[in-house]
C-alpha cells in the first residue's frame, strides 16, 4: 500500500495537485460515460494506467535510493574527517609543546645574541675609528667654509660628514653617535647662508654672482638628495624661493611708511624708479644664475606686486589720507603704474605683465579713496571760498570806490578766484577717472551754489546794516553795482565747469542761484533808488506839485544822478538796472497819484492837473530817453523776446507786465519776453511805457485814457495811431449838479480801472492795490458805470 500524506496547510502543492488530478480525472469519465461506445475502451484505459503508475513508481524508487546511496558517502566521509581532525589536534598539541621548550631555550640563548650584537658593533667602529675621530674636525672646517661663504665646498663636507653618519647609523642599529651631534646644526648654519645669499639676491648678482650661483646650487642638489637616516626633509629648495621672495619685499616694502607732508608722494616716485630697474636686473643678471624653471622675471614681478598690493592695503587700514595722498595714490595705482612708464613698458618682456593679476586696489579701496579726497576737497574749496567772501565783504566798507578794469567797468578778482578753484579741481581729477571727475563735478556745482547764498546773506546783511545805521557804507550803491559785474561774469564763465560728457542740465540749481542773485542784487539797487525818491514821491498829488516842477524836476535829477555809476556796470545787467529803475519811478510815482487826494475847484484846475500830467509824462520820458541814449549802452528790446543776462542760454517764457506790477518792488529782474505795455495809462504818460519806439519792441503801444471827472465822464480808449472808442462813465452817487468843486477820491479812481478792463483785454492780469485798512481811502470803491 503506498503511503500518502494527509493534504494540509503544510503540503499546499499536493492538495492543489490532487484536485487537478480529480478534475481531469472526472473530465475524462464524462467524456467516456456522454458517449457509450467509448465503454469498450474502458478496460484498455484501466491497463494503461496501471502501467503509468507502476513506471511512476519504479522511478521514484529509483531516486530515493540513489539519495540514500549519496546520504551513506557523506556519513562516511564526515567519519573519515573527524578522524583527521582528532590527528591533526594531536600534532598541534605535541608542536605546542615542543615551541615552549624552544623558548626556554631562547632565553639562555639572549645573552649570547647581545654579546653577538656588540661584537659586531665593536667591529664596525674599529674599523671607521679613524675616520670618526677626524669627525670634529670636518665639522669646524665646515663651520668655516660656511662663514667664508664658500657654500658649495661646505656643502660637500657636510654631505661627507652625514655619509658617514649613515654608514654608522645602520650598523648600529639606529643608534646615533655622540661625535654626530653637531651634523644638525652645521646643516641649520648651511641653510641660513643658503637663504641669507638669496635674500640679497639682486645685490649678489651685480657684485658677486658666484655666490649666488654656489647657493642656488646647494639647494638644488639637495632637493635631489634622499638619506636613509630618520631626519625631516630640509626643503631647501623652497626656503631659497621664500628667501628671494621676502627679500625683495623687506627690500622695497620693509620700511614703515610715516604719512607725513609728500612722504607718499615721494615714496611713490621712489617706487616709479626702483620696480622696473629691480626687474631689468632679474631679467639681466639674476636669471642667468638660476634655472630655468625658477622664471625669475615672473616670479621677481609677482613679488613686488603682491609686496606693493600687501602694502598699500596696510596703509589705507591705517588713519585716513590726506586730499593731496589720496589723489597721487589714485592716480599712481591706476595710470603710473600700469603705464608705459613701470609696468607697461616695451623694455619688459610677457613674464612681468601683470595685467592678470590682483589689482592693487580693490573697487573698496577706490571707493574709500574717492570718497575721502571729494570730502577733504569739499572742506577745502569751502575754506577757499570763505577765505574769498570774507575778504570781499570786508572792501564794501572801505572809503575808497570798487575797483575797475581798463574799460572802466567793475571789477574784481572774486569771480576768477571761484572759478578758477572750482575748474582747478575739476581739471585735476581728470587725470584719475570719470568716476572720480564725476564727483568732483558735482560738488564744485554744490559748493558753488552754497557761495552764491552765502554771497546772498551777506549782500542782505550789508544792506541791512547800512539802512539801519550800524554800519554806514561810503559807497553802498557802487558796491551794489559791483555785484552786478560779479553775478555776469559768473554767469558767462559758468560754462567752464561743465566738462565733456556731464548731463546736459547739471548747471541748471547754479544757473538758478545765478539768477535769484541778480533778482536780490537788482531789488536792493532799486531799494536804495526807492529811499532817495520816496520822501519826494509824498508830496503828490499836491498844490506844490501843481503849480510847480519842483517835484518832478528833484526825482530826475536824483534818478539821474543815481544812474550815473550805471555806466560801470556791464551788458546786459545795465539794461536791466535801467529797465526796472524805469518801472519803479514810474510805478510809484502812478502809486503816489493813485494813493494821494486833490480837490479841483474848476475847469481851470482839472486843465492844469491834466497839463501837469502831460509836462510831467513829457519830463520822465525824456529822462529815460536821455539815459537810454547816453554812454551808459542800448537799451535794447525792453517790452520784446530778451535773452538771459548770460550768452548761450535759453529764453524765459512770457510773464505779467512788469510795469503793472503796481505794488512793492518788482518780482523779476527780466524784462518779459513778449508781453505788451500798459494800455491803461492817462494820454500824457503815453511815454512811460518803456521805449515804445524800439524797433525790436513787440508791445502794443499804450491806450490814450482822458478823464473829465465830473458829470459827463468820458473815457477815450484805443491805441495810439488807430481808432478810439468814446466810453461815457457816470460816477455812482453823484449828483446831476455836482461841480467841478467835487472831490475826487481815490477810491473812485480805482473804480474806473476796474470798468477800463472791459475795454482793454491787455489789462486783464492788472490788479489794483488798495490802501490798507484804517486810512480814509480804505472804504470800498464805488463802481463806475458805463451808459
Amino acid at each position: 500500500m503506498k503511503p500518502s500524506l494527509p493534504p494540509g496547510p503544510e503540503w499546499p502543492e499536493q492538495e492543489k495537485a490532487e484536485q487537478l488530478a480529480r478534475g481531469a480525472a472526472l473530465k475524462w469519465a464524462s467524456g467516456i460515460f456522454y458517449r457509450p461506445e467509448q465503454l469498450a475502451r474502458l478496460g484498455q484505459y484501466r491497463s494503461r494506467e496501471v502501467q503509468r503508475t507502476s513506471s511512476l513508481e519504479a522511478r521514484i524508487k529509483s531516486v530515493v535510493q540513489s539519495y540514500l546511496e549519496g546520504v551513506k558517502t557523506g556519513v562516511w566521509q564526515l567519519a573519515q574527517a573527524f578522524e583527521a581532525a582528532q590527528g591533526t589536534r594531536e600534532a598541534l598539541g605535541q608542536a605546542h609543546g615542543l615551541l615552549q621548550g624552544m623558548a626556554e631555550a631562547m632565553q639562555t640563548l639572549q645573552p649570547l645574541r647581545e654579546q653577538v650584537a656588540q661584537h659586531k658593533q665593536l667591529q664596525v667602529l674599529s674599523q671607521l675609528l679613524p675616520r670618526l675621530r677626524a669627525v670634529p674636525a670636518a665639522v669646524a672646517h665646515t663651520q668655516t667654509l660656511i662663514g667664508a661663504q664658500r657654500l658649495l665646498e661646505a656643502y660637500v663636507c657636510l654631505r661627507e660628514l652625514e655619509q658617514l653618519q649613515e654608514e654608522t647609523w645602520a650598523p648600529l642599529g639606529g643608534l646615533e653617535l655622540p661625535v654626530f651631534e653637531g651634523l644638525g646644526p652645521l646643516a641649520e648654519a648651511l641653510g641660513q647662508a643658503v637663504e641669507a645669499a638669496a635674500a640679497v639676491a639682486g645685490q649678489l648678482a651685480r657684485e658677486d654672482p658666484a655666490l649666488l650661483v654656489a647657493a642656488v646650487r646647494v639647494a638644488e642638489v639637495d632637493a635631489g638628495h634622499t638619506t636613509s637616516l630618520e631626519l625631516p626633509p630640509r626643503d631647501w629648495r623652497r626656503r631659497c624661493l621664500q628667501a628671494l621672495q621676502e627679500g625683495l619685499e623687506r627690500t622695497h616694502f620693509g620700511t614703515p611708511l610715516l604719512l607725513e607732508s609728500g612722504a607718499l608722494a615721494g615714496w611713490l616716485e621712489a617706487l616709479r624708479v626702483a620696480l622696473p630697474a629691480e626687474l631689468a636686473i632679474a631679467e639681466a643678471l639674476v636669471a642667468p644664475c638660476c634655472p630655468p624653471h625658477y622664471k625669475v622675471v615672473q616670479l621677481w614681478t609677482h613679488t613686488l606686486h603682491s609686496g606693493l598690493r600687501r602694502c598699500l592695503q596696510q596703509l589705507l587700514e591705517g588713519p585716513e589720507l590726506g586730499a593731496a595722498d589720496a589723489f597721487t595714490l589714485l592716480r599712481w595705482t591706476l595710470h603710473v603704474y600700469l603705464g608705459p612708464e613701470m609696468m607697461g613698458s616695451l623694455e619688459l618682456g610677457p613674464e612681468a605683465d601683470v595685467s592678470q593679476l590682483e589689482p592693487l586696489l580693490t573697487p573698496e579701496n577706490i571707493e574709500q579713496l574717492e570718497a575721502t579726497f571729494v570730502t577733504q576737497v569739499q572742506v577745502n574749496v569751502a575754506q577757499w571760498l570763505q577765505k574769498a567772501l570774507d575778504g570781499e565783504v570786508a572792501e564794501w566798507n572801505r572809503e575808497q570806490e570798487p575797483g575797475t578794469d581798463s574799460s572802466g567797468f567793475y571789477h574784481s578778482p572774486l569771480p576768477a578766484i571761484v572759478l578758477q578753484i572750482l575748474e582747478e579741481n575739476i581739471r585735476v581729477t581728470s587725470l584719475v577717472s570719470e568716476s572720480l571727475q564725476r564727483r568732483v563735478h558735482s560738488m564744485a556745482l554744490s559748493e558753488l551754489g552754497t557761495f552764491l547764498r552765502s554771497f546772498s546773506d551777506a549782500l542782505i546783511r550789508f544792506s541791512r546794516d547800512h539802512i539801519r545805521g550800524e554800519a554806514m557804507a561810503p559807497h553802498y550803491v557802487p558796491y551794489l553795482l559791483a555785484t552786478f559785474n560779479y553775478q555776469s561774469a559768473l554767469s558767462s564763465s559758468v560754462s567752464i565747469l561743465q566738462p565733456d560728457g556731464a548731463a546736459s542740465g547739471a548747471l541748471a540749481p547754479v544757473e538758478a542761484a545765478l539768477d535769484e542773485l541778480q533778482r536780490r542784487i537788482c531789488r536792493l539797487v532799486l531799494e536804495a533808488l526807492l529811499v532817495e525818491l520816496q520822501p519826494l514821491f509824498e508830496a503828490l498829488p499836491s498844490r506844490r506839485w501843481l503849480s510847480s516842477p519842483e517835484v518832478l524836476d528833484d526825482v530826475c535829477e536824483r534818478t539821474a544822478r543815481f544812474c550815473q555809476d550805471f555806466r560801470r556796470v556791464r551788458i546786459p545787467a545795465v539794461q536791466l538796472l535801467l529797465a526796472e529803475v524805469e518801472c519803479t519811478v514810474v510805478l510809484q510815482y502812478l502809486r503816489a497819484l493813485m494813493q494821494g487826494r486833490l480837490v479841483c475847484r474848476g475847469a481851470d484846475e482839472r486843465t492844469q492837473v491834466a497839463e501837469r500830467l502831460q509836462h510831467d509824462a513829457a519830463q520822465l520820458r525824456e529822462l529815460f530817453l536821455g539815459l537810454r541814449g547816453s554812454r551808459l549802452c542800448p537799451f535794447g528790446p525792453a517790452r520784446g523776446c530778451v535773452p538771459r543776462a548770460a550768452p548761450g542760454r535759453t529764453r524765459r517764457p512770457a510773464g505779467r507786465p512788469t510795469a503793472l506790477a503796481l505794488c512793492g518792488s518788482p518780482r523779476t529782474l527780466q524784462p518779459r519776453a513778449s508781453t505788451y505795455s500798459c494800455a491803461v495809462l492817462l494820454s500824457s504818460l503815453r511815454a512811460l511805457c518803456l521805449t515804445p519806439g524800439c524797433p525790436r519792441n513787440t508791445a502794443t503801444a499804450p491806450g490814450c485814457l482822458n478823464c473829465v471827472l465830473g458829470k459827463g465822464d468820458e473815457i477815450k480808449v484805443g491805441r495810439l495811431g488807430g481808432p478810439c472808442s468814446v466810453k461815457r462813465l457816470k460816477y455812482p452817487g453823484s449828483s446831476p449838479d455836482m461841480g467841478c468843486t467835487s472831490p475826487i477820491p481815490a477810491s473812485a479812481l480805482y473804480g474806473l480801472h476796474s470798468q477800463v478792463r472791459e475795454f482793454l483785454p491787455l489789462y486783464a492780469d492788472y490788479r489794483p492795490t488798495y490802501p490798507r485798512q484804517g486810512s480814509e481811502l480804505a472804504s470800498p470803491a464805488p463802481t463806475l458805470k458805463a451808459e
